[in-house]
């Protein structure tokens, strides 16, 4: 025979979409050719398959050998087509049998002794696999535990192409590659606690309200409050991921090989530093890959020193905060990553960060503040759910030996108030939407009036307007109440005025 086809799976964006290899040898002076919308990565690959194979105990047939990667306009990159290439080399050459490969995908990169190395994106192709007609995969062995998370996949990790080669040869179970079944996965534990954060009850009750209700937060406040240590230990409070939830997180970190099995179930933390691009936070590149607001997808994203980042960076944060995804365009094709993530974002309040501070130390001028809290837009500010001062600790709070609240208490509560949410309207207060809010949002008549004067009085928009009453859905949701009264609506009126002395 001297065709065979070979079955693999590329990466754009976040789907995993199949792959033919097509290898024909054909007469002629020997040669090696790729074609398909190879990367150079690819390209390369020829010289690594030739060493594997020879390495592995095979022949490299002395012909023209030409490599197809169809669809023909489907980009194709890294060292993942490595396994497929020399198995389909192998089988038109016929040293394996060429039916074997029917049942299988396969990818992975191979060394030049023929050992199979990790690839990025495997949990990705793996999910993607789940409606491919019941065939199996075979990868790297390092990959192996990140792809069995999908439970209905069926998993064969191998060390080397030979054990590959063997497999697909074997008249019996011998030498047959062996079926993966992971240990189940345990969700790892949040060191950072609350109980750790002395005073800050205030701040710490609008961290509570944000984890209950999917709320994204603001903190402004002096240096040295406590800012960087609440936002660290927020995750903490938010409820366990779902199958489903950890399985699409893991999928997108898999894609830049940044997912780690220790990592299973639990929320993701990122905090890009101020000097990040825009195409860092969003994503991007000629192949577009995940930035990190889908890094930070069912977790949190903290920004800290806000008004620090560049102004054009912070803008591309509105839309995602908006429709929990994000859509990068090339000129060939469009990528598009979930970005359902939960702002937490930390501000000086002014140039110097002493402006309100009791010392009265801080020197800006009124031009000066104004330029500062001008680099957050009105756009994106009237986003942001809560907007909380966080003033300085008084030193008899700081000397004192009594702990804080303990994160897991403070988490028994929010998970009862994300169980409301679901049983009343299977999602969190902030995803409602505007028809939502009417049925499920509507204060009591006292709520309505006081809502109404503080519009007024703030000059809020709509959106402002059904920001403030999700919050005080997921006010009233930690109350047990069934109706939002005039506390919750006054509660989260002042969980929006962080700026209001500034």
């Amino acid at each position: 025979m001297s065709l065979a086809v070979v079955k693999s799976r590329a990466l754009a964006g976040m789907e995993a979409p199949e792959v033919s290899v097509e290898v024909h040898l054909a007469n002629g002076l020997p040669a090696f050719h790729i074609v398909g919308l190879a990367e150079t990565e690819v390209k390369e690959s020829r010289d690594r398959v030739r060493a594997a194979i020879v390495n592995a105990g095979y022949d490299v047939p002395q012909h023209r050998i030409t490599v197809s990667l169809a669809p023909a306009d489907l980009p194709k990159e890294s060292g993942r087509f490595d396994l497929p290439i020399a198995l389909g080399i192998l089988a038109a050459s016929q040293q394996i049998p060429a039916r074997a490969l029917e049942r299988y995908e396969f990818a992975g990169e191979l060394s030049l002794t023929g050992e199979l190395r990790p690839i990025r994106g495997a949990l990705a192709m793996t999910f993607a696999m789940r409606g491919a007609g019941g065939r199996a995969f075979i990868l790297p062995a390092g990959n192996a535990d990140e792809a069995a998370l999908v439970r209905d996949a069926t998993i064969y990790p191998a060390h080397t192409l030979l054990e590959v080669c063997r497999h697909l040869c074997a008249s019996d179970d011998s030498a047959r590659l062996r079926r993966h079944h992971p240990a189940p996965a345990a969700a790892s534990l949040q060191t950072a606690d609350f109980a750790d954060v002395k005073g800050q009850q205030s701040v710490k009750r609008a961290l509570e309200v944000a984890a209950a209700g999917s709320h994204s937060v603001l903190l402004v406040g002096p240096p040295g409050t406590g800012k960087t240590m609440l936002a660290a230990r927020f995750a903490g409070l938010l409820p366990e991921m779902t199958e489903d939830e950890a399985l699409e997180a893991a999928a997108v970190q898999s894609l830049t090989g940044g997912f780690a099995i220790e990592d299973w179930k639990l929320r993701p933390f990122r905090a890009p530093h101020h000097t990040s691009s825009g195409a860092a936070l969003v994503g991007g590149g000629s192949l577009p890959r995940p930035g990190e607001i889908s890094l930070a997808h069912c977790g949190v994203l903290f920004l800290d020193e806000l008004p620090e980042f560049d102004r054009r960076v912070l803008e591309v944060l509105r839309e995602p905060l908006e429709s929990g995804r994000v859509t990068i365009s090339r000129a060939a094709r469009q990528s598009e990553f979930p970005a359902r993530f939960q702002l937490i974002a930390a501000m000086n309040p002014c140039p110097c960060g002493y402006l309100g501070h009791p010392s009265g130390k801080c020197s800006c001028s009124a031009d000066a503040i104004m330029r500062y809290q001008g680099r957050i837009s009105g756009p994106l500010l009237d986003r942001i759910d809560i907007q909380v001062e966080v003033g300085p600790v008084p030193p008899d709070t700081l000397q004192s030996a009594v702990e804080g609240e303990a994160s897991s208490l403070i988490a028994a509560r929010v998970r009862k108030a994300f169980e409301r949410q679901m049983a009343r309207q299977r999602k969190s207060n902030r995803h409602l939407s505007t028809r939502e809010i009417d049925r499920f949002c509507k204060p009591d008549r006292h709520g309505q009036s006081t809502l109404r004067h503080a519009m007024l009085q703030f000059h809020w928009s709509a959106r402002a307007y059904h920001r403030v009453l999700r919050v005080a859905r997921t006010i009233a949701d930690l109350s047990g109440a069934d109706t939002v009264g005039q506390l919750h609506v006054s509660e989260a009126i002042q969980l929006r005025r962080a700026l209001r002395a500034f």
